[in-house]
């Protein structure tokens, strides 16, 4: 199994995929990871991912927690009460590092990482795809995943439409700390109108700061603090003092997302598969999250006991999920706009975000922990991811640090038989739950609901396939990838 690309979504992936005991080598063409240094947010979402696979512990040291309010065009509104995760936080970490966390975890699970090695072409055919790396080696894989970002080689190659909007404008974002006080910061901002722009305290004396990018140095050069001092000088007539940055950004407002996710045996995630501004911090997450519901599903197709829809569903779960991220994205870069039209709908929402079941739907968009998959029809739970729940000992999400289904037993009648060797079962009275049992998919999505032995075999049957011993379709072939 090959990934091209080694970023937070390929490293995930990668993981994932060694779970399941699946041979994969990544190929990254950078010799070294980025070291520029951007502070990236772990949305609720992502940050019960970790947990789920035993990571949060390794990264929270690392990161910030932040209240899990303001994201929605930084409109600053507190987080709702009571929003249904344990981890109702925003962890604020710098990019290279989540990067190297991620890439550290991969390889200790077994995966290979070559670095300096770009994949060229590829072609696939019945049984497997062959890739050609710059330099003339060749590779054989029967699975190749496209987490090479959103100028993907391997999506170019593949001849996926990546239709959308190209860039119009350029913004400066950072974090940096001030030379004056909140109150005249607060005044100034509050007093200019005709030009989106902001600065948000974060604690500690540190700010974000966002201003447009316009008549600013060449794109292609890192912003400097400079940068940021002479855009604040021409919107504010002050630059506020501005010294001591965390890490300086520039990014574009273009958004585009892939036709397809997946075309044979050649797929698409993260970057490669979508792009759009980072407003609301949306973009790592959703690579990520992206790699969390491919992973097992590749790894069940090449074990062998995939159902046959199985990995088609990746796309139908995650194309939309995208498309929702990038609408809101539009909608958000609309309502930072200076033309008076965005700014009264922009003062309309402000108040609409008064009322809590506006600001908490904002806040679950943002955050992915309001997706609901169509699994068709059943109760509201089914299709949405799980909260982790306190069991008789330990934890949900303690119990799915392996990635395999698991059925979460509160009658102690039921039994996954023949497919124990795919899903974990947990008999438990005492599970913080209103419901008799769920049967969770490897991403702690909810597959199931009931007490009925029958009606759960149809569903460990639908997303887990045939039972061990029931005939072909459950040998456990492995995915050689080799030189040819």
């Amino acid at each position: 199994m090959i990934i091209a690309g080694c970023g937070p979504t390929g490293a995930m992936l990668a993981a994932e995929l060694r779970l399941h005991d699946v041979r994969v080598l990544v190929l990254d063409k950078e010799t070294e990871p980025a070291s520029f240094v951007r502070i990236v947010g772990l949305h609720i979402r992502s940050l019960e991912l970790m947990a789920m696979r035993g990571l949060l512990e390794r990264v929270l040291p690392h990161g910030r927690k932040r209240p899990a309010g303001g994201f929605f065009a930084a409109i600053p509104k507190p987080a709702p009460e009571g929003l249904d995760s344990a981890h109702a936080y925003l962890l604020g970490i710098p990019q290279p590092v989540i990067v190297r966390l991620l890439e550290e975890h991969a390889i200790e699970r077994g995966a290979q990482v070559r670095r300096g090695r770009a994949v060229a072409r590829f072609e696939q055919d019945d049984d497997g795809v062959t890739v050609e790396l710059a330099g003339g080696e060749l590779l054989r894989t029967r699975y190749l995943v496209g987490c090479d970002g959103a100028r993907s080689t391997v999506r170019k190659l593949l001849g996926v439409g990546f239709p959308g909007e190209p860039a119009r404008n350029d913004t400066l974002m950072g974090e940096m700390k001030v030379g004056v006080p909140q109150e005249e910061i607060a005044a100034t901002v509050a007093a200019i109108s005709e030009t989106p722009f902001w600065l948000r305290p974060f604690g500690e004396g540190v700010y974000s700061v966002v201003v447009p990018a316009s008549g600013v140095s060449d794109r292609a050069e890192p912003p400097t603090l400079d940068d940021f001092r002479q855009q604040l000088r021409a919107i504010a007539g002050t630059d506020f003092g501005v010294h001591s940055p965390r890490w300086l950004s520039r990014f574009g407002d273009a958004t585009r997302l892939a036709e397809r996710y997946r075309v044979g045996r050649v797929l698409l995630a993260g970057d490669a598969a979508h792009i759009h501004p980072p407003i609301g911090g949306q973009g790592l997450n959703l690579g990520v999250q992206d790699a969390f519901n491919l992973g097992w599903k590749l790894a069940a197709q090449i074990l062998g006991w995939a159902p046959e829809p199985l990995l088609d569903t990746y796309q139908a779960e995650r194309h939309p999920v995208a498309e929702d991220v990038l609408d809101n994205t539009r909608a958000q870069k609309e309502l930072l706009s200076a033309e008076p039209g965005p700014r009264a709908v922009r003062r309309l929402l402000t108040e609409l975000m008064d009322f809590d079941e506006v600001n908490r739907h904002m806040i679950e968009k943002i955050t992915a922990i309001g997706i609901r998959y169509d699994f068709g029809a059943g109760p509201d739970l089914v299709g949405r991811r799980l909260r982790d729940v306190t069991l008789k000992q330990g934890s949900l999400y303690g119990r799915l640090h392996r990635g395999r289904g698991l059925l979460l037993d509160r009658t102690e009648r039921l039994t996954v038989g023949g497919w124990s060797d795919r899903v974990d079962h947990l008999a438990d009275p005492t599970a913080g739950l209103d419901v008799p049992c769920v049967l969770l998919r490897p991403d702690g999505h909810v597959a199931w609901i009931g007490d009925d032995q029958r009606a759960l075999d149809e569903h460990l049957s639908r997303w887990f396939g045939k039972p061990t011993g029931s005939g072909p379709g459950t040998g456990a072939e492995k995915d050689p990838f080799m030189e040819v």
